[in-house]
């Protein structure tokens, strides 16, 4: 009986579990809700809502506790949103196998396979669980996913009681890897975390994330504002005693004017612009898993990124094909229906009906193929193929055999219009090293041969020439394509021999063939690829290329892709012979990583880091999963990528396109220059309330701004202006500058001395209102007015300000963010309905002013940036 019984299955399923991955363990809502609570800026509100409830302001505390529940909703939602969204993506598998069972095949649940059960698979087919092959009938899989070889593996039947799944052998199978060309009978030797993928999937459980660059920021952020509360607290508290007021009474004092400065819409506003940013980037194609990722993307200063399917295509692609006498180059990359072929140096338009050799040559590469290729759901053409330019070939089958396929419709040759009926079929063998085709064609029969170059050529003793006609293949010729295969191979090109006779009889050691012509095939880089890592490398980002292909493969596709710099890679095998000191020594002199494995990514990703760099991983792979998890952004490919390798990474680019990670950057760096224009904005503006306050009691004047006055400061100016600045175009020359160093403070750059000035100014031309409108005989309530006018106005005017840290107020552009401008014009009609509505005057206490007044109150909020505009910064 071929397999177990379903009794023993069901035992063994039992003792062993299921065959499936271990799930990442699901996050209670609850426990993601309670998380946006921790953030220290948070705390540091809720304190301030406690302690605004002890002194009676019900008001205060409950504006503030709304704040602090806005942000966690927001946080929250977009967590909750993408757990459900890596569930959809999850649900994307059809997990299914052909298994025995009480000696009958049936078609089963991966998940409920065991060992020891035997599986049937065929070309197409997913691999269900790690098997030792019993049979194999011209066996191919692609196992890129696990090891990253662009070319599918040649399987052959070894040791058949062989129950080591060490990877890389030839009689192994690997669970999640594909079957691309043949069928075989295997048995099952390991499921679930114990496969391949499943060790992989638990090296990611060793690996801890660390907090973002924003979230030490905005952590050392809140630190700098609890310490400021407590000295504004300290002074108001001392400079009141010492004038003689009650201790009871300064003491309430100080803890208001401490609350007062608390920017208590920071952390809605950061959360707000970072949800707005991934939206941004989700109509861009990139899901973005955790908010603060977004930020982090922008300070990236080294890319990791796999080869296959990132940098490349992940479609072979024949390039070069060359007969005796010519040789002839296709356009058109990957598995594009546009695409045609020229001759030699000059690039010369080849019409191939008049070069027989090639067309003889791609004939050939035709019939020893069982793949297919189709558009519009109809079989290639030349009608809808090279000529049309558009789209791309739905494709089945073996990436080699496809990639001839595809080379011959560019030059209008199809399966349907050869009209050959295939007799007898040998599949390509390991050992041998071919696949051959006998057939009948017209009254003639042929068989066709393709294989390895230096199994086909030695059986050759004609050649056709460009004519047709037959030739001896002389030494002279011999050396000559042995030559040119030499030229492919270093250019790292697979290259294959394609071949013929007129008998079936064809004896292997007597020889006897036709030689045709050879073709050499690579994925190529993605045009895409080419392009983002031209931007990478203007932004002063390192991209570098680590793969588990050849090491002359990854040196030719890193040339292509515009990223080997000094001819330099490195493979697995010299990384081992390192230290991890020597390593990050001479990690910078590299940018391509052959012939590695998880491990080696793993140490090039710490490697980076222990330099201080902020390192982005890219990949598509369960081998990539744990260095995309252990790097400081880990990106995914949505569509090629594998489960494990989802649920590690940080962002998901749903169109498997590396370009789109070069708009994440962009909109990383425009978020966190964001954050720092409404820091810089919000704590300039808090400081000009506190210091308007604060030094008109150590003056003796009359309370400047009561209570109400100051809610409805921040209520005009803390919200919509700031969190319309966080959307912020980015400005023209963002990509242009070097990313910002991991140790650099939030407030570097001199912006904490941009934030005092600003404030001081804010608070001084407050006093100096409230104080001019007194000296013109104003009433105490009129003086007030004016201080609310100049106040709230020189903040509006500052929110353009902090459009830029470079250029002034008359060098920017006023009018880029529409949202901000609708913003500050709601601000400004608040501002004016609170003085000129009779029944909001008696609410906020103020009064009309006269026309001079008013002069007044606007001329001293529009001197200072007026000043500062003229002569300072000129960029």
């Amino acid at each position: 009986m071929i397999g177990i019984t379903e009794k023993e299955a069901a035992e063994k399923l039992k003792s062993d579990g299921a065959n499936v991955l271990e799930d990442k363990k699901k996050t209670n809502p609850a426990k993601i809700f309670i998380g946006q609570f921790r953030d220290v800026m948070v705390m540091i509100l809720l304190a301030a809502t406690v302690i605004s409830v002890l002194l009676g302001e019900v008001s205060d505390a409950v504006s503030i506790i709304l704040i602090v529940l806005l942000n966690a909703v927001l946080g929250f939602i977009q967590e909750y949103r993408t757990e459900h969204t890596l569930e959809a993506l999850r649900s994307m598998a059809a997990p299914t196998a052909k298994c025995y069972r009480d000696g009958k095949l049936k078609e089963i649940e991966a998940a409920a396979l065991v060992v020891d059960d035997v599986v049937e698979i065929e070309a197409g087919d997913r691999i269900p669980a790690d098997c030792v092959l019993l049979n194999a009938y011209g066996f191919f899989a692609d196992e890129s996913i696990l090891t990253g070889e662009s070319e599918a593996a040649a399987k052959k039947v070894g040791l058949t009681n062989d129950s080591d799944n060490s990877i890389n052998k030839p009689n192994i199978i690997y669970c999640g890897t594909s079957a691309t060309k043949g069928s075989c009978r295997a048995k099952v030797i390991a499921t679930g975390k114990r496969t391949q993928m499943g060790r992989i999937s638990e090296l990611l459980a060793d690996i801890d994330k660390e907090m973002t660059p924003l979230q030490k920021r905005l952590a050392e952020l809140g630190k700098i504002v609890a310490i400021i509360c407590l000295i504004v607290c300290v002074a108001v508290f001392v400079a009141g005693v010492l004038r003689g007021e009650e201790v009871f009474s300064m003491l309430m004092t100080g803890i208001t004017i401490a609350i007062a400065a608390i920017p208590e819409g920071l952390p809605a506003t950061v959360t707000i612009a970072l949800a707005l940013a991934v939206n941004r980037m989700l109509k861009q194609k990139a899901l973005v898993n955790k908010l603060h990722s977004v930020e982090t993307l922008g300070c990236t200063s080294v890319i990791c990124s796999d080869k296959t399917g990132t940098i490349t295509e992940n479609k072979m692609t024949v390039t070069e094909l060359s007969t005796t006498d010519n040789s002839f180059y296709f356009s058109g990359m990957g598995y594009k229906i546009s695409g045609g072929i020229t001759m030699g140096n000059e690039n010369i338009a080849v019409n191939p009906k008049n070069e027989t050799a090639l067309t003889e040559t791609l004939k050939c590469g035709v019939i020893c193929s069982t793949a297919t290729i189709t558009s519009d759901g109809t079989t290639s053409s030349r009608r809808r193929g090279a000529l049309s330019g558009k789209g791309e070939w739905t494709v089945t089958g073996d990436p080699t055999e496809v990639a001839l396929l595809i080379a011959a419709a560019k030059a209008g040759i199809t399966s349907e219009k050869l009209n050959i009926k295939k007799l007898r079929e040998y599949p390509f063998d390991s050992e041998t090293r071919f696949m051959a085709v006998f057939c009948a064609e017209r009254s003639e029969k042929r068989m066709y041969f393709k294989g390895a170059e230096e199994v086909i050529l030695p059986r050759c003793s004609q050649y056709i020439d460009e004519k047709g006609s037959f030739r001896p293949l002389t030494p002279t010729i011999r050396r000559k394509i042995s030559e040119r295969v030499i030229e492919m191979s270093d250019k790292a090109l697979r290259v294959l021999a394609l071949a013929y006779c007129v008998t079936e009889n064809f004896d292997p050691e007597r020889g006897g063939l036709v030689f045709l012509g050879i073709a050499g095939m690579l994925d190529p880089p993605r045009d895409e690829a080419r392009t983002a890592i031209r931007k990478c490398s203007a932004a002063s980002v390192k991209t570098v290329m680590i793969t588990g292909d050849h090491k002359n493969t990854a040196v030719a596709i890193a040339k292509k892709a515009g990223l080997l710099k000094n001819g330099k890679a490195m493979t697995g095998a010299e990384l081992d012979k390192l230290t991890d000191q020597q390593l990050d020594r001479c990690i910078n002199n590299y940018t391509v990583f052959a012939r590695v494995e998880p491990v080696h990514k793993l140490r090039i990703v710490r490697s980076f880091k222990r330099r201080g760099e902020i390192v982005t991983m890219t990949g598509d792979g369960v081998n990539d999963a744990p260095a995309i998890k252990e790097a400081d952004v880990g990106v995914a490919m949505g569509v090629s990528g594998t489960d494990v390798t989802k649920q590690a990474a940080d962002v998901v680019l749903l169109d498997d396109n590396l370009a789109t990670l070069v708009g994440a950057v962009e909109q990383g760096r425009c978020v966190y220059a964001n954050i720092r224009k409404f820091v810089r904005y919000l704590l300039s503006c808090n400081i000009g309330e506190v210091l308007t306050m604060f030094l008109g009691i150590l003056m003796g004047m009359p309370i400047v701004l009561l209570p109400v006055q100051i809610l409805l400061v921040n209520l005009v100016t803390d919200g919509l202006p700031a969190i319309a600045l966080g959307l912020e175009p980015p400005e023209d020359d963002i990509m242009s500058h070097p990313p910002r160093s991991s140790s650099e403070g939030f407030f570097a750059g001199g912006l904490m001395s941009k934030i005092i000035i600003r404030g001081i100014l804010i608070g001084l031309s407050t006093l100096a209102s409230f104080t001019v409108i007194t000296h013109m005989g104003g009433s105490i309530a009129a003086a007030r007015t004016a201080a609310l006018i100049t106040l709230v106005v020189s903040q509006l005017i500052h929110v353009f300000e902090c459009k830029s840290e470079r250029r002034s107020i008359f060098r920017i552009k006023l009018f880029s963010n529409v949202k901000l401008i609708l913003a500050t014009a709601v601000s400004a009609a608040a501002l004016a309905a609170a003085i000129m509505i009779p029944q909001l005057r008696e609410v906020f206490k103020t009064v009309p002013l006269t026309s001079q007044q008013l002069l007044a109150s606007f001329g001293i909020s529009v001197a200072v940036p007026l000043i500062s505009g003229i002569f300072g910064n000129k960029k």
